[in-house]
């Protein structure tokens, strides 16, 4: 009954390690597919970062600001990193900067405000053309941001999967192992010997 219990168990840990290297591999190729796309879809977009002394001269920009460009200061923007570092660091700052702190949705609000109604003959004053600028510089700030956001969230993402597929081929050595082990165990059970 002891050999039994050990083939069956055994067995099933080598059908585990077996779905963990599918899932290792499958992983692997998620990792390496992501990683690729990231790169070609950034490094299409032919985005240089800003060098160190443009980011040293940069009013816009706060001390955090610089410190988070510095370590990419130069180089085509091609990694997720870089890609977060430039939106929440370089285009946000300069976002906020032109819309003095201001959001797509609350310069609508001051919009209404300000502004005269649609289809009315009124012409816009100094201040509603200024809002609508702002405005504006916030829709294609916010955007710009949220799609290179969107680069970094993917090649987080590759990164995650890169780490579950080293963790799954580990894993499924380890249950080969103490599988063969088992079926080791189980031919000794079988003819008597105790380990």
């Amino acid at each position: 009954m002891r050999a039994f219990v050990d083939k069956l168990v055994s067995w099933t840990g080598l059908a585990l390690a077996v779905v963990l290297l599918i899932a290792g591999g499958l992983l692997t190729w998620a990792s390496v597919f992501i990683g690729g796309e990231v790169d070609k879809q950034l490094s299409d977009q032919q985005i240089v970062m800003p060098v160190q002394e443009a980011i040293a001269g940069d009013e816009a920009l706060s001390d955090a600001d610089r410190d988070a460009l510095e370590e990419f200061a130069g180089s085509k923007m091609d990694t997720g990193a870089e890609a977060k570092a430039y939106a929440d660091h370089y285009i946000l700052a300069h976002t906020n900067a032109s819309t003095g702190g201001e959001t797509y949705a609350t310069l609508g609000d001051k919009q209404r405000e300000v502004c005269p109604e649609r289809g009315s003959t009124e012409e816009p004053s100094e201040e509603c053309n200024t809002v609508n600028a702002q405005r504006a510089t916030a829709q294609t700030g916010s955007t710009l941001r949220g799609l290179l956001l969107y680069g970094y969230a993917f090649a987080t993402m590759g990164t995650i999967a890169g780490i579950a597929a080293v963790v799954a081929f580990i894993g499924a050595a380890i249950l080969a192992l103490l599988a063969l082990l088992g079926l080791r165990h189980s031919k000794r059970a079988d003819v008597g010997v105790t380990a």
